[in-house]
């Protein structure tokens, strides 16, 4: 939060509280970044980016049509998206199977996504793109304790969208209602729909329990693409979807620093893949920083084998993350900091257990003048060719607006 404005008139010091919370763009990477925000508005403005991977390994045969991914056991867990009913387990070293896991007594229609919680895995028999008229979506939920033994321990959650109404042939890839991301909370599961005529997504909610759901909608958001992964760290609110166009450029879609489940109310930023004619699928990470993403064979235009693929996103995404709420969902207490300003340098004031976190001091647009780490409770930064002015310093989540005379 904004403590307080710093105002040097005539060599006299005068604190002028700030009482009013100002809303507006509060990621510094962002185009409009308003130093002074302190509510994020979600509406961030991101200069285009790309990523590239910084490893990439082929993928057995076995699992050509591989569409969904998770991290778990030590392992990545995939599966395909058609008929096959085992799970596979794939080594990071080297994406070769370690394990292979049968799903006796259940069917393979159309599986797409994967995702976990502490006891559960859950499968979501949910693609829709044929004709867009399935009424048969569902979610299987396998107990992992019994998931290599033979005889899983398996349950059905049956859904139906609670804003369709028409279930005639829609067609081949030409529905709103086909879906290839799933992300599972603690109370519920949200799945992102892969809208082939709108090329948006639409976020759906419903309980984590077995039986019949409607699944309610939550919000869209126009991503430009298809919508094919999603991976969730929800105490860290960071949802990171797959995709790729219309023309198979894959991408990731950030969303993150958002209120409660409202997942496209935050900061929301596209990255494109540098990995044209990959059709990406599945993604998974723990960190929020290093991302798995596999997409499945393709051999429409050019050959491409299935793969798995790592991307960092800690340029991206580990100011956020480091500076992130605690679990439960408390904005952590900093300590008290005091910033002045004597002959003519910046002066900041604070408690030891602050010595090691890092400084900066920007001008109102949010442009970066001078950085560094606290060395000491009482530190004068370096002198920088500062024009008379109102300057902005940050130390850890606390903002502090200065004039420097």
């Amino acid at each position: 939060m904004i403590r307080s404005l710093l105002v040097c008139i005539l060599g006299m010091t005068v604190w002028i509280p700030v009482e009013a919370q100002v809303s507006g763009c509060t990621d510094p990477l962002a185009q409009n970044y308003d130093p002074l925000a302190v509510n994020n508005d979600g509406s961030c403005v991101y200069a285009a980016a790309g990523v590239s991977p910084y490893q990439t390994l082929d993928l057995p045969s076995a699992v050509s049509e591989t569409s969904g991914l998770i991290d778990w056991d030590g392992a990545f867990w995939t599966h395909n998206d058609d008929t096959d009913v085992q799970l596979y387990a794939l080594d990071p070293a080297d994406a070769s199977i370690s394990q292979e896991c049968l799903l006796a007594g259940v069917i393979n229609q159309d599986w797409e996504d994967i995702d976990q919680d502490d006891a559960w895995i859950y499968i979501g028999d949910f693609g829709n793109n044929s004709s867009g008229n399935r009424q048969d979506l569902h979610i299987l939920r396998i107990e992992k304790a019994s998931l290599c033994s033979g005889q899983p321990q398996i349950d059905t959650l049956w859904f139906s969208y609670e804003d369709q109404t028409d279930f005639g042939n829609q067609g081949s890839n030409n529905t709103n209602y086909d879906c290839e991301a799933m992300i599972v909370g603690t109370d519920s599961i949200y799945l992102f729909t892969k809208q082939w005529k709108g090329l948006g997504t639409s976020v759906y909610g419903l309980p984590k329990t077995p039986g019949d759901h409607s699944a309610e909608w939550r919000s869209s958001w126009p991503v430009n693409g298809l919508i094919t992964g999603a991976t969730w760290l929800e105490e860290m609110r960071l949802v990171v979807l797959s995709g790729y166009s219309a023309l198979l450029q894959p991408f990731v879609f950030l969303c993150y620093d958002y209120p409660g489940h409202d997942f496209f109310s935050g900061n929301k930023r596209r990255l494109e893949i540098t990995l044209p004619f990959h059709q990406v699928e599945g993604i998974t990470t723990t960190n929020g920083l290093d991302y798995a993403l596999t997409n499945e064979r393709f051999s429409q235009i050019v050959m491409v084998p299935p793969r798995l693929h790592r991307l960092d996103l800690e340029a991206y995404l580990s100011a956020y993350l480091d500076g992130s709420t605690s679990l439960d969902g408390q904005v952590p207490l900093e300590p008290e900091v005091i910033v002045t300003v004597e002959g003519g340098r910046i002066v900041i004031q604070t408690e030891e257990t602050s010595i090691g976190q890092p400084w900066r001091v920007m001008d109102l647009w949010g442009h970066v003048l001078l950085e560094g780490v606290l060395h000491s409770a009482r530190q004068h930064l370096e002198s920088f060719n500062a024009q008379p002015g109102w300057y902005v310093v940050q130390l850890g989540h606390e903002v502090y607006k200065v004039w420097c005379p």
